[in-house]
């Protein structure tokens, strides 16, 4: 399947916000498919109203297109009317503070939408820079790698092997994917990182990189990396900060609940792309994966993205553990006051852990779930079902459809 041909589920959601926005930031790593969505957004933007032309797409990290914006307000002004695309914009921080005065000129003017789409693959230099100049003139959406919805569920296993980067997923043979993908961390290692700011050694950041893919869905232990790394804590914080920002790797908040028992603190911490864990991991294939003792984690934070990805906008995703070890893989507060909790297991006929269910008992979320590697969905007894990955991502997807939902039983106190 042609990369181009692979539909992206966001691409609804980025025309909407433009239909409401002056300006939309897509966040996204590179190689993720920002460019592909952006400029097929820009192309059939035209035709709208009066003979409006196509959209016009820039490359800030191109000399020439940013030639074109020596003066910006004279360049943007004759484009009134189109869609401009401004990659890698925070690239060039100039430009926002210009743009703030070129919406305001419009929105005055009668064109309050659809004015600018911005892309960026560092998340908190886009959002630092744009928030400062266009707060209240633009939204922000996420794209990431290619999920199950966009796939369908007989991709499951390979989009888990090689992860969802495109040129990855659609690679001729498994060795071909793990060869981009190693030239992708390369790619990030020499280049992306040391332009975001002060300068880490590439060997240093590649270990850290693959202690987090051995620890994939662990606790963070700041104290413990800094140790293996002869570092201090505020480095190796700073590290993982890093990753975070250029969105290859989630800090996932433990779950705050009213409830008499101690819970955990730190948050789980996942490398974001299957495909990379496997690569750093030197695990080219299906085998090697499966016969690796990283197989569940890998396969827990696959779903953990998929089922983030799913939900509706405005979901807020932690995870509930207590200090005796009773554990909620994952945790989604979705619109409405509505709490869903999932545990997640790599097998088609899981046990339901005992853990869990004091879990259950202790939140009393609204719909309860076991994961499981299989197709089949089932009643597990307790008021929890088990399902199929795929399923699950279509139920979660249409639990966004705007209707509230009864409030969550109150948790108990045992």
């Amino acid at each position: 399947m042609p990369e181009t041909l692979v539909p992206r589920t966001l691409r609804s959601r980025v025309e909407d916000r433009l239909r409401f926005f002056p300006a939309v930031g897509l966040l996204g790593p590179r190689q993720v498919g920002k460019t592909t969505l952006a400029r097929g957004i820009a192309e059939s933007s035209g035709g709208r109203g009066k003979r409006q032309p196509p959209g016009l797409y820039l490359d800030l990290e191109n000399s020439v297109d940013r030639e074109k914006l020596a003066d910006v307000h004279g360049y943007l002004r004759r484009q009134r009317g189109r869609l401009v695309v401004l990659d890698e914009i925070h690239r060039t921080p100039r430009l926002f503070e210009a743009l703030r005065g070129i919406i305001d000129e419009r929105i005055h003017g009668g064109e309050p939408a659809g004015q600018f789409l911005l892309l960026g693959s560092a998340a908190v230099e886009l959002l630092r820079q744009s928030g400062e100049s266009l707060a209240g003139r633009i939204a922000y959406l996420e794209l990431g790698p290619l999920d199950l919805r966009e796939l369908g569920r007989r991709d499951h296993t390979r989009l888990w092997i090689r992860g969802g980067f495109p040129r990855a997923f659609l690679a001729p043979s498994d060795g071909d994917s793990a060869l981009w993908r190693e030239s992708f961390i390369q790619t990030y290692l020499e280049r992306d990182v040391p332009a975001l700011g002060p300068r880490v050694p590439a060997e240093t950041l590649r270990r850290f990189w693959t202690m987090l893919a051995h620890a994939q869905g662990g606790l963070w232990n700041g104290a413990a990396m800094a140790r293996s790394l002869a570092v201090d804590g505020k480095t190796v914080a700073r590290y993982v900060d890093l990753l975070v920002d250029l969105l290859l790797a989630r800090r996932l908040p433990p779950f705050h609940a009213n409830v008499r028992k101690r819970l955990v603190k730190s948050p789980k911490v996942y490398l974001r792309d299957s495909g990379i864990v496997h690569t750093l991991l030197r695990l080219d294939d299906t085998e090697a994966v499966l016969g690796h003792p990283v197989a569940g984690a890998s396969w827990e934070g696959f779903v953990v993205e998929t089922l983030i990805r799913a939900a509706p906008d405005r979901t807020r995703a932690s995870f509930y553990r207590t200090a005796t070890g009773v554990e909620i893989d994952l945790v989604l507060e979705l619109p409405g006051d509505r709490t869903w909790a999932f545990e997640i297991k790599r097998g088609q006929a899981p046990p339901l852990g005992r853990g869990f269910q004091v879990a259950l008992d202790d939140l009393r979320p609204e719909r309860a779930f076991l994961v499981h590697g299989g197709d089949e969905r089932y009643p597990k007894g307790s008021g929890v079902e088990a399902i199929g990955l795929w399923e699950l991502a279509e139920v979660l997807a249409a639990a966004g459809g705007g209707q509230v939902q009864p409030k969550r039983r109150q948790p108990s106190n045992r």
